[in-house]
């Protein structure tokens, strides 16, 4: 590793899947970084036309390192990262999605924050504005910072992949990212970091989330629900016990009511339901948990008033 160098070397991975619009934002992205020390390494995960023409066309001048990798077959998102980590020699990894951007601090100013943190830090996040059509349309930022599992544990978000640094030698310590997952990948890999290291905070909006045709995050509403969904309550519940029965309450009802969130927001009113009732039964404080309840109780008749006039709130908000 490079830990001793006065520039340290920054592996960025990026899978990368039929998008070659979205890949060639991304990575002109990073080649657009203030901090120059950077190892790019592109994992195509055998998409229709190959994606390696995208990263041709970049200037290797602004990069310590290009490496460009192709599945022989469609792997999915987890397996094409950890591709990715295995080809790195940096001493911190970052990740952006295809159809994601940075902005041109966020590197420099994630390394200076793990300079100027205890190395028991073993994890940076940035904040993100959320973009559609060209517009601004919400800007997340959190703030948790320290040894944070039991926030994880009770529903508390940090960023996505595209939003972190992870020293290289936390891959050592926990493992890679758990393939078994459709879904919550980052979830799952956030929460095993953060049992071994203490997380910090850049409370800035240095990531780009473009919206537009997105269908990541829960394009696959089943799977979510019959696999990812009972596999992480399966493997994190006994890690929430040790904090004692009130954060193990918390754990079930944060995730149940993520699952009824999203099975509003996917038009599976009756799943959204009694994942919120369970979620409310287990912890009755939630207050966003009765709205969304509310809202499933009438279907698609009260939801979709409901997320327009959300969208338009936020948008006066915003003016």
């Amino acid at each position: 590793m490079n830990a001793g160098a006065r520039s340290p070397l920054v592996s960025v991975v990026v899978p990368a899947y039929d998008r070659p619009e979205g890949l060639r934002r991304a990575v002109e992205s990073v080649a657009g970084q203030t901090y120059r020390n950077v190892e790019l390494i592109v994992v195509d995960d055998c998409s229709p036309t190959p994606l390696k023409p995208v990263v041709d066309s970049l200037d290797p001048g602004r990069f310590a390192a290009v490496c460009y990798l192709r599945n022989e077959e469609n792997r999915g998102g987890s397996a094409t990262r950890n591709r990715g980590i295995r080809a790195a020699t940096g001493d911190y990894l970052a990740f952006l999605d295809d159809d994601d951007e940075w902005k041109p601090t966020k590197l420099a100013r994630q390394v200076e924050t793990f300079a100027a943190s205890d190395d028991y830090v073993g994890l940076v996040y940035v904040g993100t504005d959320l973009v559609r059509e060209g517009r601004v349309v919400n800007t997340v930022v959190h703030s948790l910072r320290g040894w944070v599992t039991e926030e994880l544990l009770s529903g508390a978000s940090i960023s996505e992949y595209s939003g972190v640094m992870v020293r290289a030698e936390a891959v050592d310590t926990v493992g890679y990212p758990d393939e078994r997952y459709p879904s919550w990948q980052d979830r799952e890999w956030f929460v095993r970091l953060s049992v071994e290291y203490a997380f910090e905070a850049c409370e800035e909006p240095l990531v780009v989330r473009h919206l537009d045709g997105d269908d990541r995050v829960t394009r696959n509403y089943v799977r979510k629900r019959d696999v990812t969904y009972p596999l992480f309550v399966e493997t994190f519940r006994p890690l929430a016990a040790r904090y004692g029965p009130a954060t193990e309450r918390r754990f079930e009802a944060a995730m149940a009511g993520k699952m009824g969130r999203t099975a509003v927001q996917h038009g599976h009113y009756a799943d959204a339901r009694r994942f919120l009732v369970r979620s409310l039964r287990l912890d009755p404080t939630d207050l966003d948990g009765y709205l969304f309840l509310a809202t499933a109780l009438g279907g698609r008749y009260t939801y979709e008033p409901a997320r327009r006039g959300r969208q338009f709130l936020h948008r006066v908000v915003r003016s």
